[in-house]
């Protein structure tokens, strides 16, 4: 599993006292508001950056670092991703999981015929969808949805999936 998780993207600057426009990256950008600091960067000795104000702007968050007064401080951040520890992330209901630990899981159906890799998830407006790299080169799409998403198995790295009539045809 990872150790940090990312929740945002330095777009650019914000103003002239050092602010600065993040992307978030996460479902809820309203949870900056709870964040008392964030990572610069996913190393062990990556820096902490302390938030003094959080703003809201369209779908954009605008961050105030207690570490960073001017624009011209700020500026050489830009393009630099954010990250939380898993402390500080925020708490998943049962049947969530962050989508870093788990793409590269390997995912198999019932029958243990059909096997592959979790790629990437892609997230639409109803459900999630899963990106499978198959065993024999194609590609599956599956929804996140209970008739699909049998066991999610951290210990041993499997997904167990149900492959619904359809889903592989093409």
């Amino acid at each position: 599993m990872e150790e940090f998780l990312q929740v945002g993207v330095i777009t650019s600057t914000h103003g002239v006292r050092g602010e600065v426009k993040v992307f978030p990256t996460t479902d809820d950008a309203k949870r900056f508001s709870k964040l008392k600091e964030v990572l610069l960067g996913e190393e062990y000795d990556a820096p902490v950056l302390h938030i003094e104000g959080v703003k809201y702007h369209k779908n954009m968050v605008i961050l105030k670092f207690k570490e960073y007064g001017s624009l011209n401080e700020i500026e050489k951040l830009k393009g630099k991703p954010l990250f939380v520890t898993r402390k500080n992330a925020v708490k998943l209901s049962k049947d969530e999981y962050f989508v870093a630990d788990l793409i590269g899981m390997r995912v198999v159906d019932e029958a243990k015929q059909i096997g592959g890799v979790l790629k990437d998830v892609m997230q639409t407006g109803a459900n999630d969808v899963y990106i499978i790299d198959l065993d024999d080169n194609r590609e599956l799409l599956l929804p996140a949805i209970k008739d699909c998403i049998l066991n999610v198995d951290f210990v041993n790295g499997i997904i167990q999936i149900n492959i619904l009539e359809g889903l592989l045809e093409g």
